[in-house]
């Protein structure tokens, strides 16, 4: 518990690299894969189409994709909450 506690600031940088890592993989996909006709789709087109044609179900089941977005605004907010709290020395 002692080593955790000493490099908590290390342990900290490495999850959030990683996660950065894993949000860019995204997002990279989303760029590079895009919009290819009749093959793949960006998630707000296929939102609007899906809504378009009526499916509600689906267009609300790929409307749950924003919760990624949701979880790295979160964790970029939690972040920098500790980090005020590591430049005033409480934490």
């Amino acid at each position: 518990m002692t080593l955790i506690w000493d490099g908590r600031r290390a342990l900290l940088a490495v999850a959030l690299a990683g996660f950065g890592r894993a949000i860019g993989e995204v997002g990279a996909i989303m760029i590079v894969g895009g919009n290819i006709d009749h093959a793949t789709r960006v998630l707000t087109t296929a939102i609007a189409l899906e809504t378009g044609k009526g499916d509600f179900a689906l267009a609300l089941a790929l409307g749950l994709g924003f919760v990624l977005v949701a979880l790295a605004l979160a964790v970029n907010i939690l972040i920098h909450t500790l980090s005020r709290t590591e430049q005033e020395e409480r934490w």
